[in-house]
């Protein structure tokens, strides 16, 4: 009863700051400030459809079984992702300790002491208090509190999410690149053999009388720059072989990764981008949760004006009351109430309130460009994606006439109505629409990577 009715006189004193308070209490909403960030409202209320290509798993996307064994040894084993997972568990254990804030704390304190005066004997005293204090959350500080813990817990999840995804596309990534250089190292090594074998024919044509020293010592210029250009795929290729072993956290080693690129990939015609599948990605959930971070700092920076409102109690039991000693000792109990109203804090309130709105407005704008950006790249991956499809086929074109036009300079070599330049020149130009088609592929690929990724996937 009596602890009753001093936290109701404490309250009490509070009423009139409170009246004027209401806005600490409000809830985070997502700003509807523009065109864009109402759209992001609007497909948030949206239900999400789970055959979208983004809310696709990733063992759907990506069905190669080598590649699928390293993208599960990744997830397993990656440092920056197990990084992410403990930010994780940080942010919930300071979200249980904020949620926590609400419970009184309690205290035990024994101590002992004794004294002797005058040669007298020594008189022992004693004291076995309890000490028990709660902060009645009145101006919702330890309200605010406990709402930013949570965002940051939800922040920290889809900075993990979007970690995960990120690993996933990047070892895609890397697992169709060293393909690609297998691909192009086997082109070389090939094409280095058939110019090999045209220095030979020169040679034997000029014996003949029907080329000069000049065709020679070009075909066999044109026969080092291709095993030159050999030595530099093979250091990119043991770079991609070292970045794959970081990804997979594993010793540097040779990954003997072999693919033609032409993997099974999802028809993808879109003529928009669809807010509801930008609203599903983690770096935007997590630029958002970011920005209710930044609100509620604003609110405790708010709460910070309003008065601070406690009451404590003391019981225990002693032998020492006032100045005389008690044997054997008595219970005892104190109860007590605080209001601490800040006047004048130099400053340090209104500074502080002041930088919080304005780190709220940062988170904001950071939120905005996380949803501008997520559309661009988006835009720029099917872009690629649709782009390279379409250049691959015309490269195919290429490589066929190219292919026919080294058979017949070669042909007309032999029969002495071509010149050696233009064999040369075919055999350039074809290895340079194979290269590019090779690319192309890859270019391809890469695309549809940074598409899943840009739409959220990698769950």
């Amino acid at each position: 009863m009596i602890l009753r009715k001093l936290s109701c006189a404490v309250i009490a004193a509070g009423i009139a700051a409170l009246l004027s308070g209401c806005h600490i209490y409000k809830k985070y909403e997502t700003p509807q400030t523009s065109a864009l960030t109402r759209a992001y409202v609007e497909a948030r209320q949206t239900p999400a459809d789970s055959t979208a290509f983004g809310n696709l798993l990733w063992e759907n996307v990506f069905t190669d079984p080598l590649l699928a064994d390293f993208i599960n040894r990744a997830l397993e084993n990656n440092k920056d992702l197990n990084n992410a997972r403990l930010n994780v568990e940080i942010a919930h254990a300071q979200m249980q300790g904020a949620r926590l804030s609400y419970l009184p704390s309690i205290a035990l304190a024994p101590n002992g002491a004794g004294a002797s005066y005058a040669g007298s004997d020594i008189s022992w005293t004693y004291q076995l208090p309890a000490q028990v204090s709660w902060e009645i959350d009145i101006f919702g500080k330890i309200l605010n509190r406990k709402r930013n813990a949570e965002a940051a817990y939800r922040m920290s999840e889809e900075y993990a999410r979007a970690t995960r995804s990120q690993i996933i596309s990047a070892v895609a990534y890397n697992y169709y690149a060293i393909a690609a250089v297998n691909s192009q190292l086997e082109l070389s090594r090939a094409t280095a053999k058939t110019w090999g074998e045209s220095v030979e024919v020169m040679k034997n044509l000029k014996l003949a009388g029907r080329v000069t020293e000049a065709a020679v010592v070009q075909s066999t210029a044109q026969y080092y720059s291709i095993q030159a250009s050999i030595t530099d795929l093979e250091v990119q290729l043991d770079q991609l072989n070292n970045t794959m072993s970081l990804l997979l956290n594993e010793l540097p080693q040779n990954w003997n990764i072999k693919t033609t690129l032409d993997f099974e990939r999802p028809a993808i015609v879109r003529t928009s981008i669809p807010m509801s599948e930008l609203a599903t990605r983690p770096d935007v959930a997590a630029a958002e949760q970011a920005l209710a971070v930044a609100y509620y700092a604003t609110n405790s920076a708010r709460a910070a004006f309003y008065p601070g409102i406690s009451i404590t109690a003391n019981g225990g039991f002693t032998n020492l009351l006032g100045s005389f000693i008690k044997n054997p000792g008595d219970w005892f109990y104190q109860l007590a109430g605080s209001l601490a109203m800040p006047l004048f804090a130099r400053g340090q309130n209104i500074a502080g309130l002041k930088a919080a709105k304005a780190q709220q407005k940062q988170a904001l704008n950071n939120f905005e460009y996380a949803l501008l950006n997520a559309s661009a790249e988006v835009s720029d991956a099917l872009t690629v994606y649709e782009k390279s499809a379409e250049k691959e086929r015309l490269l195919i074109e290429q490589v066929k006439n190219l292919e026919k036009s080294v058979e017949y300079t070669n042909d007309l070599l032999q029969y002495s109505t071509g010149t050696y330049l233009e064999v040369l020149t075919a055999q350039q130009n074809l290895l340079g629409a194979q290269t590019a088609f090779i690319s192309s592929r890859l270019s391809q690929a890469r695309a549809f990577i940074n598409l899943y990724q840009a739409l959220g996937g990698g769950r």
